[in-house]
């Protein structure tokens, strides 16, 4: 049985849109969720960008242990790929990754100047599934807010070219999912992580699933639990678990209890818990290791 629901509906259009503004764009910027750095790369962004530049932004730090994001930095490096650590919300690795846009797209003025022309601003694109946090980190990299955000998918409906004075323009783009994920596993941690929309899944059930993963397979995870909910079966199913707190919180109300526990974690207040570590050693291991 599928637990999430795959309905793109108006992405499609988007996604149209936004390859069409990808010939124009110098340097793209793939910003993927910390808490689950692999389900949260695009399948489909290396095939649209081709060869052009582009800059892994690690964001949603401030969710996930600072051990982890070093693990992650050396993992990403093992693979040829530096990773910029970032929070969209407080504005840290920002200025770094502005510095290294502006470096990355330094070539299109070099090969401008060899022409006789005038020498422009770096076009770069904020790219990803939704909700992993672009707009907030575009109007960290402007200093004022220009674009809505706001934690939740699909605030930002359409292209917007954002000037940063002359030397940098960046494209706010709707949030992308691919028109068919066919991996379950991948889905439930984009659905856990709110990076879809809500009409994708049951909250009953990605609850259920999330009470799974940290109960059985999760270091931490038994002990968040204990430390939010006070004491439980640790031998249960996240399910029955799920069933149980609705009876002792919410009068037996497990879909208020479920967006209760989705936004608990989502908010922090398990704590700073990622659902993925680097390979070897994935919390799921049937995970694909690339998602290229």
């Amino acid at each position: 049985m599928s637990v999430i629901q795959w309905y793109p509906g108006h992405i499609a259009k988007a996604e149209q849109h936004l390859r069409q503004q990808l010939q124009r764009v110098d340097v793209v910027l793939e910003v993927i969720d910390a808490r689950i750095p692999l389900a949260s790369r695009h399948p489909h962004v290396s095939h649209w960008i081709g060869s052009k530049p582009r800059l892994l932004v690690f964001n949603k730090i401030d969710c996930i242990p600072d051990e982890l994001i070093k693990a992650w930095s050396v993992w990403f490096a093992e693979q040829g790929i530096p990773i910029y650590p970032t929070n969209g919300q407080s504005g840290q690795g920002v200025q770094r990754l502005k510095q290294a846009t502006l470096a990355l797209g330094s070539h299109v003025n070099q090969r401008r100047q060899s022409r006789g022309m005038q020498p422009r601003p770096v076009r770069a694109v904020v790219i990803g599934f939704p909700n992993v946090g672009k707009s907030a980190l575009l109007n960290r990299l402007i200093g004022q807010r220009v674009v809505a955000s706001a934690a939740k998918p699909g605030v930002t409906k359409q292209l917007h070219w954002v000037r940063l004075g002359a030397a940098l323009d960046l494209l706010d783009a709707p949030g992308v999912i691919p028109p068919r994920l066919d991996d379950q596993g991948v889905a439930v941690k984009l659905a856990i992580c709110d990076d879809i929309g809500s009409a994708a899944y049951t909250p009953e059930l990605i609850a259920a699933e999330l009470l799974e993963l940290l109960l059985h397979h999760h270091p931490q995870g038994e002990a968040a639990l204990n430390n939010r909910y006070g004491e439980f079966d640790p031998q249960a199913r996240g399910s029955e678990m799920l069933v149980a707190l609705a009876e002792q919180k919410v009068q037996g109300n497990e879909n208020r209890m479920a967006q209760q526990i989705l936004q608990d974690f989502r908010k922090g207040n398990l704590g700073r818990l990622a659902l993925e570590c680097p390979p070897p050693g994935l919390l799921d291991p049937s995970h694909p290791k690339d998602h290229h």
